[in-house]
């Protein structure tokens, strides 16, 4: 067996308003997300479920952890192999379904990182590197919908 690594984080809600979950439109999703010497992350639910948009809901943060890990084993990869990246955005996008009993999943992610390399860089090679950080990528690995990678290359 591998190493196993253990991961906390403190989830705090913060949204009573005086009566508690009394009614469904009593209460804020608000939430603080915390872990031990990081900044707290202000969380909420989705404004389509009566959360607060300016706040991270947990579809986004899912979506930012996927576009992370497969960023970092990304990288990771392209050191390994000799490409040179020099500027790395991701454009991920999810796609969420809800199946009419009050639940639902997501039922897919693309990743659309643009990726810039050293002018001499092999492309195709930078290219087949985000295969291999897919089949790495530990949160990918851990989701049962697809996750799809369209990767733009480009040179500096």
């Amino acid at each position: 067996m591998g190493r196993q690594h253990k991961y906390q984080v403190m989830v705090t809600w913060t949204g009573n308003r005086g009566e508690g979950t009394a009614t469904y439109r009593a209460y804020a999703r608000d939430h603080l997300i915390e872990a031990e010497g990081k900044p707290p992350i202000e969380g909420s639910s989705d404004p389509t479920f009566h959360g607060d948009r300016t706040r991270w809901n947990p579809e986004e943060l899912l979506l930012a952890a996927l576009s992370a890990c497969h960023k970092l084993s990304y990288l990771h990869f392209c050191a390994v192999f000799g490409i040179v990246v020099s500027d790395y955005v991701d454009y991920a996008e999810g796609r969420m379904e809800e199946d009419g009993k009050d639940g639902g999943r997501f039922t897919e992610v693309i990743l659309r990182p643009r990726i810039t390399i050293q002018p001499d860089g092999d492309i195709a090679l930078a290219q087949r590197l985000h295969h291999t950080a897919h089949e790495k990528c530990f949160i990918a690995s851990s989701v049962n919908f697809p996750v799809l990678c369209e990767p733009e290359i480009v040179t500096a």
